[in-house]
C-alpha cells in the first residue's frame, strides 16, 4: 500500500492520484459502534440473507477510493432536474472550512430520496466545482446492489466505518456523515421536527481521535416529503434484516399504494427543502485521549446534539409547513415541480 502524504493532499483528491486500497477487513463495519460485523453466514445454504450478506461483505474490501469527477459533471445536470422538485436552498455554507479534514455531521432524513443530502452535494459542487472532493459514508447494504453500488462509488460514497473515515480524514479528505443512520432516516413523521442521531457517538471519538473540526448539518423539509408511519424495527428483526444492519422495515403512505412497505416506492410529496449548515465546533483542545473518556465524549456529543436540533427549531419556526411554502412557491411563480 502507498502511504499518503497529508502535506499534498491539499485539494487534491487522492483518486486522481495513487491509488489508495480498502485494506480494512471485510467484516469491520460500524462507524457508530466500532462492532466487527460479518454479513455472510452459514445460516442456510438458500439463505438470501446470507447470499446478500456475502456480496456485501464482497464489496466492503473493494478499493475505497472511486471518485470519478468527470462523471459527476455529467450526473449534474440530472441532479439539477430532479432537485427542482423540492426547489431547496442551502444556507450558510460559507461555514465550510476552506480545506479539509473535517468532518461534517448531518441529521438524516427523506428516507431513500434524501433530497437534503443531494442539495448539499450539488451546492457544493456548484461552490467548489467537482474536483474538490468530498466523500460521504453510505449505507452498506447500498455496495450491495449492481449499478447502485459502482454510482455511489463514483459520487465519492464509501462503506461507513471508523476505518474508512479514518483514512480519508488522515488524507485531508472532507468527510460527510449521518450517525443517526436508518433509524434517523425512517424516524416516524410525527418526529420530523426531531434530531436523532440514536445516541451514537462514534463520530465523536473520530473526531476527537483525529483532531479535525466538526460541521454540523442541518435539513428541514425532507421529512415532510414521505409520511413514515412506523420504523417497523420488530419487523425487521423477525426477518432477519438486522443481520445485514437493516434495523428498520418501515410502512410508508403515499401514492400510488396508500399504506405500504417502504419497498415499494410512493411519490414522495412536493416539500421545499432547506439545508443549514452551521458554525464549526472545534473539540482539538481536548486532544485525542479524550477518545477514550467516557464524560467528554458524552459532553461533546449532546453539545452537537443540541446545536443541531437548536438550528432544525429556527428552521421549523420559520418555515412551518414546507410542502404548503412548495407548492405556493410553485403555483405563484408557474416553476415546475
Amino acid at each position: 500500500m502507498e502511504e499518503i502524504d497529508r502535506s499534498s493532499a491539499k485539494g487534491r483528491d487522492p483518486a486522481s492520484g495513487p491509488r489508495v486500497a480498502a485494506e480494512q477487513q471485510s467484516c469491520e463495519l460500524g462507524v457508530s459502534d466500532g462492532v466487527q460485523h460479518c454479513y455472510a453466514g452459514d445460516h442456510h445454504a438458500f439463505s438470501l440473507i446470507d447470499q446478500l450478506g456475502e456480496r456485501i461483505d464482497r464489496g466492503l474490501t473493494e478499493d475505497l477510493l472511486q471518485r470519478d469527477p468527470a462523471y459527476i459533471a455529467r450526473v449534474l445536470p440530472f441532479l439539477n432536474l430532479a432537485l427542482t422538485y423540492f426547489d431547496p436552498v442551502v444556507e450558510g455554507f460559507e461555514h465550510i472550512p476552506a480545506e479539509g479534514p473535517f468532518l461534517v455531521v448531518g441529521n438524516h432524513s427523506g428516507g431513500i430520496y434524501m433530497p437534503d443530502y443531494w442539495a448539499f452535494l450539488r451546492h457544493w459542487f456548484r461552490e467548489r466545482g467537482t474536483e474538490d472532493p468530498i466523500y460521504s459514508l453510505g449505507f452498506d447494504f447500498l455496495y450491495a446492489i449492481p449499478g447502485v453500488r459502482g454510482l455511489a462509488r463514483r459520487l465519492g460514497s464509501v462503506p461507513a466505518s471508523r476505518h474508512n473515515a479514518a483514512r480519508l480524514l488522515e488524507a485531508g479528505m472532507p468527510v460527510l456523515v449521518y450517525p443517526g443512520g436508518d433509524e434517523d432516516n425512517y424516524r416516524p413523521w410525527t418526529e420530523r421536527h426531531r434530531v436523532d442521531l440514536h445516541g451514537r457517538m462514534g463520530f465523536v471519538k473520530l473526531a476527537l481521535r483525529q483532531r479535525v473540526r466538526v460541521i454540523p448539518v442541518v435539513a428541514h423539509g425532507s421529512h415532510d416529503a414521505i409520511i413514515v408511519l412506523t420504523q417497523g424495527e420488530a419487523l425487521a428483526h423477525r426477518l432477519g434484516f438486522d443481520r445485514l444492519r437493516i434495523n428498520v422495515f418501515p410502512f410508508v403512505l403515499g401514492p400510488p399504494w396508500g399504506i405500504a412497505p417502504v419497498q415499494l416506492p410512493t411519490w414522495p410529496l412536493p416539500a421545499k427543502v432547506t439545508v443549514r449548515v452551521c458554525e464549526p465546533i472545534d473539540w482539538t483542545h481536548h486532544g485525542p485521549d479524550a477518545a477514550d473518556d467516557p464524560n467528554v465524549v458524552r459532553h461533546c456529543y449532546e453539545e452537537i446534539l443540541g446545536r443541531m436540533q437548536a438550528n432544525l427549531d429556527e428552521l421549523v419556526a420559520a418555515l412551518p409547513h414546507p410542502v404548503l411554502a412548495r407548492l405556493r412557491s410553485a403555483l405563484s411563480l408557474g416553476r415546475p415541480f
